[in-house]
């Protein structure tokens, strides 16, 4: 009988770490000369405003802080400053944001990316990429991060010497067949996780495209940390509702579920819709009154042109970025299912269907066994295929 022809393994198995960055070290370049080429006297006028205290007293006096923070705030108000295609251009980018930051909160929860400090504890990137550095962040930081954690995790399954060498075993959870499970405590992440996602992010958010308000603008520029806060506090609730309280025999059930209940969240239908549904949702609603906006006059103003051009193309290289990040990790396949749900449902709706798509494509690969790295394997084909398990 014909073996079944194995599918072309994703350029993370096959190009080293230097070159797989050569792309994103690119595209931080052209993003920075990009965002320069369409600057504009508005920007400069805006941070003068805030800098000569005319603008946003109450926050701009503020010493030292006070005139970049005023700037931040500012320059996002007029990005929704009482216009309706602004409002639905912000509302697809704000829905974009809210699927990038569930996939990364997901990623974060996963087992095999404990021992990376920027993926597991993705605050500090996100409130860089929020009050300082946008699309750069991901193309120097994130990206890169998650790069470095696969061909990690490649070589510890290759016990190959010359890829990066990590110290891990068989008894290492992050490289066992549960790697890619939400743990340890998986069932209450799929409760944290929506709720930080709703609470921290989605909330603030609304309330910034509804009110136009300087002080839900500065609300919502501080959603890492809401997001974060809100994620340990439901994570903790959810633990201690899960099980017994009371009794010596209860506290050591209720030790045994809590520290043992990691989940494969692509395998539980009802915890992937409670992840998934609310940035879906956002982006759906969000794409369909973009698109009914562009039928109606446009009512932008000079000012908010110009903010709403930066963030755009901001967001556009976020994209082209994750793009490149799918592509290079998980194939063509799901690089093109992707881009095809971002144009019909949009951005948001396609990052999240593409994550789930090829979570459920890849299956760990059961004839290559965890060793430590630099020992030899029994089977003779160890090369990973694009069935096994990365990181996402």
């Amino acid at each position: 009988m014909d073996l079944p022809a194995r599918r072309p393994r994703p350029a993370v198995h096959i190009f080293s770490l230097r070159y797989l960055l050569v792309v994103p070290f690119v595209l931080a370049a052209l993003t920075g000369y990009v965002l320069f080429l369409h600057s504009d006297v508005n920007m400069y006028m805006l941070y003068s405003q805030c800098h000569a205290r005319s603008r946003l007293p109450w926050l701009s006096h503020i010493p030292l802080l006070g005139g970049p923070a005023c700037f931040l705030v500012s320059f996002f108000s007029e990005a929704v400053d009482n216009s309706l295609r602004a409002a639905a251009t912000m509302a697809a980018i704000l829905s974009f944001i809210a699927s990038l930051l569930t996939v990364s909160t997901v990623e974060a929860a996963r087992l095999c990316n404990a021992p990376s400090l920027v993926i597991a504890y993705p605050t500090g990137s996100w409130l860089v990429f929020t009050l300082v550095g946008g699309a750069i962040v991901w193309e120097l930081v994130i990206i890169p991060a998650f790069f470095h954690r696969s061909r990690a995790i490649i070589a510890a399954r290759k016990g190959s010497a010359d890829l990066p060498q990590l110290p891990a075993g068989p008894t290492d959870p992050t490289f066992g067949e549960a790697m890619r499970h939400l743990g340890p405590h998986g069932l209450a992440e799929t409760v944290a996780i929506p709720v930080a996602v709703a609470v921290g992010f989605v909330a603030p958010a609304l309330l910034v495209l509804v009110l136009h308000h300087p002080v839900a603008v500065l609300v919502w520029l501080l959603f890492p940390v809401l997001v974060s806060l809100v994620r340990q506090a439901v994570r903790g609730l959810a633990v201690v509702l899960s099980g017994p309280r009371s009794g010596a025999e209860g506290e050591a059930r209720w030790w045994t579920s809590t520290s043992s209940g990691s989940l494969h969240l692509e395998s539980n239908r009802r915890a992937l819709l409670a992840v998934y549904a609310l940035p879906v949702l956002c982006s759906v609603l969000a794409h369909g009154f973009l698109i009914w906006s562009l039928t109606q006059p446009d009512d932008r103003r000079e000012m908010t042109r110009s903010v709403l051009k930066f963030i755009t193309i901001d967001a556009f290289f976020v994209g082209l970025t994750v793009l490149y990040w799918i592509l290079v990790e998980a194939g063509w396949r799901v690089a093109l299912v992707v881009a095809a749900a971002s144009v019909v449902l949009g951005p948001g709706a396609g990052i999240c269907i593409g994550w789930v798509y090829r979570e459920q494509t890849v299956d760990p690969d059961r004839s290559v066994t965890v060793v430590a790295v630099g020992s030899r394997r029994d089977s003779e084909d160890t090369s990973p295929s694009e069935e096994t398990p990365l990181l996402g």
